[in-house]
This record gives C-alpha cells, sequence and structure tokens, in this order.
C-alpha cells in the first residue's frame, strides 16, 4: 500500500506544479480570452498569494519525492504545503471574489487539495511509526 499510495500522492503533485506553471506562464491569448472579471482575478492577486502557491505546490511535489525515498523530511514539506495553500484559499475565498466571478464550483477543487494534504501528513505519520521512514 505504501508504494501505490506514494505513486498516487506524486502523480497529484504532479498535477499540482501543472497548475501552478499553466498559470505562472499562461499566454496572453489565452489570459485576453478569458472573461473581464476571470482576466481581473488572475491580474490583481497579490504576490504573496502566487508565492503560497508556488511554495504549497512545490513544497507538495518535493515532499512525495522524499516519501518514495522513504525520509520522514516528508512530513515538515506536506505541513508547509498544506499551510502554504490555506494562506492562498485565505486570500481566494475571504479577500477577493472568487465566488461570486468563478461561481460555488470554484470551491471543489480547493477543498480537495486541502483533504489530499491532510490525507497526506497522516499516512506519513502512519509511515513514521510503522518506522517506513527513516
Amino acid at each position: 500500500i505504501f508504494w501505490i499510495v506514494a505513486i498516487a500522492a506524486l502523480a497529484w503533485n504532479i498535477m499540482g506544479v501543472a497548475a501552478y506553471l499553466g498559470e505562472a506562464f499562461m499566454p496572453p491569448e489565452i489570459m485576453e480570452a478569458l472573461p473581464e472579471a476571470q482576466q481581473e482575478i488572475y491580474n490583481t492577486r497579490p504576490a504573496w498569494a502566487t508565492a503560497a502557491f508556488a511554495i504549497g505546490v512545490f513544497a507538495g511535489l518535493l515532499g512525495c519525492i522524499l516519501l518514495l525515498m522513504r525520509k520522514k523530511f516528508a512530513k515538515p514539506l506536506f505541513v508547509l504545503s498544506l499551510l502554504s495553500v490555506l494562506a492562498l484559499y485565505v486570500y481566494m475565498f475571504v479577500m477577493s471574489d472568487i465566488l461570486e466571478v468563478m461561481g460555488t464550483s470554484s470551491i471543489y477543487m480547493p477543498v480537495m487539495v486541502t483533504i489530499v494534504c491532510v490525507l497526506l501528513i497522516m499516512f506519513t505519520n502512519k509511515c513514521i511509526k510503522k518506522g517506513w521512514l527513516s
């Protein structure tokens, strides 16, 4: 089960990195094709929120790599990933009007990401207790 979870987590986090890179390097023609309200969300997001997104996905990816290497240091990286995405979500859902612009469906992926982050921390704790990580 260890390898299945670790490989699935790696795949999940690779998709997160791809989502971040897709946003960070979105071609202007794609940005211009979005409705004006969505463009405004991307263009006015503060640097700290973008940094939180980047830290969250890259910490999660590195955590998965360390998990596959059976290293305990995966856990603090998963915690950092969770804290980073929660900071991003504070901006998204408290400080911006994303729910009005994108609708309530915009909450589904953040909920999934949060659940996966918590599950990875729990799984890593279990692996540490079982002595699977050094």
